[in-house]
């Protein structure tokens, strides 16, 4: 199984592929940031999301995609435009048939790291470690957490068929 994670943002969208043996280790395969700040204008930041998600999909082929869910913090405009860019990025995935899990911040920090308020170094720490990465290994920040999100997925999935209970059961609680 291929996972590709998205942590979507409307300046960088972090992106983060994943194999999943069938013993449920995890390998690191690929991650990136799609800058979109150098676009003329808004709507142009959306085409160039679209743009490298699907170059990301042509070229890599994931089997499955998880995606972060829109987090409220800083303020309306900001949560409209993370909603506006999540959107582009569903529609695009969407568009492929390729079936789409979500996931909230904070069960993506409690999965990876065991608690929903983990700091962003602890959380890249738990991705390098997960996926043997050396320690030093730097990972930009938003293609960290797209690696976090798809060691989610995988992690949720497996707890999913070990338990017989759905994905979307588990992401419930």
């Amino acid at each position: 199984m291929r996972i590709l994670g998205i942590d979507p943002g409307s300046q960088r969208t972090g992106i983060g592929l994943v194999d999943v043996a069938a013993d449920g280790r995890c390998r690191y395969v690929h991650c990136e940031a799609l800058k979109l700040v150098d676009a003329g204008d808004f709507p142009a930041r959306l085409g160039l999301l679209c743009e490298g998600l699907d170059r990301v999909l042509d070229e890599w082929q994931p089997t499955h995609v998880a995606i972060e869910t829109v987090f409220m913090g800083k303020s309306a405009t900001s949560a409209l435009k993370l909603g506006h860019a999540r959107g582009a990025a569903l529609a695009t995935v969407v568009r492929r048939r390729l079936e789409v899990s979500e996931y909230a911040p904070r069960v993506i920090k409690q999965s990876l790291v065991g608690r929903g308020a983990a700091d962003k170094e602890q959380v890249q720490h738990m991705v390098r470690l997960l996926l043997n990465l050396a320690n030093g290994t730097r990972l930009q920040a938003d293609a960290a957490d797209a690696l976090a999100v798809a060691l989610t997925h995988a992690h949720m999935s497996a707890t999913a068929a070990r338990t017989g209970v759905g994905v979307a059961l588990l992401r419930r609680r």
